[in-house]
């Protein structure tokens, strides 16, 4: 006797859903070569919030039931590298400038700005609010190093 046939619903990023008619003895690498032909590397299979890693794993060993989701995730393909002496592909064009880009640089300017004020009327300034500038300006440090940092 056949085993019998699981259908597993693949949810991509974008909500559209694929649905896949598979065996409990196959494999993740089974399904992803079935499912995603040349692109096994680039696909990442999750189900109930765990990356399925291991592609010997049996679909059985998931305890995946009847109309299961899988989410998908396509990463685009990676770029072979480029032969030495041979010039590589240009880099995308720069993003255009939006809000969230020049949010940070702007809240730099402002906050050098109160600096400044500060220095050069130190009369309207209390304590208290030297002390916010300061920590408000330590924040501001924090936040650029943690966006900018690679």
């Amino acid at each position: 006797p056949s085993e019998p046939t699981l259908v597993l619903r693949l949810k991509f990023l974008n909500d559209t859903e694929r649905l896949a008619r598979v065996r409990p003895g196959d494999t993740v690498g089974a399904l992803k070569r079935t499912y995603f032909p040349g692109q096994e590397q680039q696909v990442r299979l999750i189900y109930q919030g765990q990356l399925l890693r291991d592609d010997a794993q049996s679909l059985a060993g998931l305890h995946l039931g009847h109309l299961s989701v899988l989410h998908c995730h396509l990463s685009p393909p990676s770029a072979a590298p480029a032969a030495p002496g041979t010039p590589g592909p240009r880099s995308p064009a720069p993003a255009a400038l939006g809000v969230g880009s020049l949010a940070l640089p702007l809240f730099v300017l402002l906050l050098a700005l109160l600096w400044y004020l500060q220095l050069q009327h130190r009369h309207v300034f209390t304590a208290t609010a030297t002390t916010c500038l300061a920590g408000l300006t330590l924040l501001v440090t924090f936040v650029a190093f943690a966006m900018y940092r690679r």
